[in-house]
């Protein structure tokens, strides 16, 4: 219970630290918080044709070095409450593996498009369907420490063969990353996007500090989760804790 009010107040307490946005904090309630804990970012540089078939049209997929770009990032998530309210014990906690790209739209706002997202909460996955209409699966999915490595299996219940597979560890410094450098492109979101009913495009606004990031040594064994082949091996980092808190969906009308 007492690390469910520690983050709580941490997750609260980012709203004090916003310089470093791209746009301001929403004047409206967030809706929900959450911890990100021992995350791994593991990004694979991917043809921009692959990623358009699986991204809607009114969403501008984005590039960085002439390229567009993947991401992979399990973790486990704790602290999850509603604004107002405190973690659960054995409700707020669980493991979460996000398949992901980079877009905006017209207005000018960068952000997330998932490809799909796997949890080991059923109610958190049926939740978050109903509520921020995003494509999460129930997942069996296991993330443990061994000899300084981070061990990561996850594997989607309702379609055999959707899979990842890497241990990773993190090395060097904590740093933050600079604006316009490509760890700031890959980490620094602070919205996502997703469709609704008859393809009408949502953003629901995020809010967390500056990323923590150090450099990570990976092993990437699977990544049959994607929704194409991946090749290559890809740039790694790790986060070791993260605070983050979640608004509401709105529609986006463009003009």
């Amino acid at each position: 219970m007492l690390g469910g009010v520690r983050a709580a107040g941490r997750q609260a307490r980012s709203l004090e630290r916003t310089e470093h946005r791209p746009w301001p904090v929403p004047e409206r309630n967030w809706l929900m918080g959450q911890t990100w804990e021992d995350l791994l970012f593991a990004h694979w540089r991917v043809p921009l044709e692959q990623v358009r078939r699986h991204v809607p049209s009114e969403l501008e997929v984005e590039l960085h070095d002439g390229s567009a770009w993947l991401g992979i990032t399990p973790f486990r998530l704790s602290g999850l409450r509603p604004r107002g309210g405190l973690p659960v014990p054995q409700l707020s906690s669980f493991f979460e593996l996000n398949v992901r790209t980079y877009v905006r739209t017209r207005d000018e706002k960068p952000g997330i498009w998932f490809f799909s997202l796997d949890a080991t909460s059923r109610l958190a996955v049926q939740g978050a369907r109903r509520s921020y209409r995003l494509p999460y699966f129930d997942a069996r999915m296991t993330l443990e420490r061994r000899d300084g490595w981070f061990d990561v299996e996850c594997a989607r219940t309702s379609e055999r063969g959707k899979v990842f597979s890497a241990r990773y560890r993190p090395e060097g410094p904590v740093f933050h990353a600079e604006p316009g450098s490509l760890e700031w492109f890959l980490a620094e979101r602070y919205c996502l996007y997703t469709t609704g009913p008859a393809g009408a495009l949502y953003r629901a606004e995020i809010h967390h500090e500056p990323w923590r990031l150090q450099t990570a040594e990976a092993e990437v064994e699977l990544t049959s989760i994607a929704p194409f082949e991946l090749s290559g091996r890809p740039l790694c980092h790790y986060s070791a804790l993260q605070d983050v808190l979640i608004w509401p969906l709105e529609r986006v009308v463009l003009d």
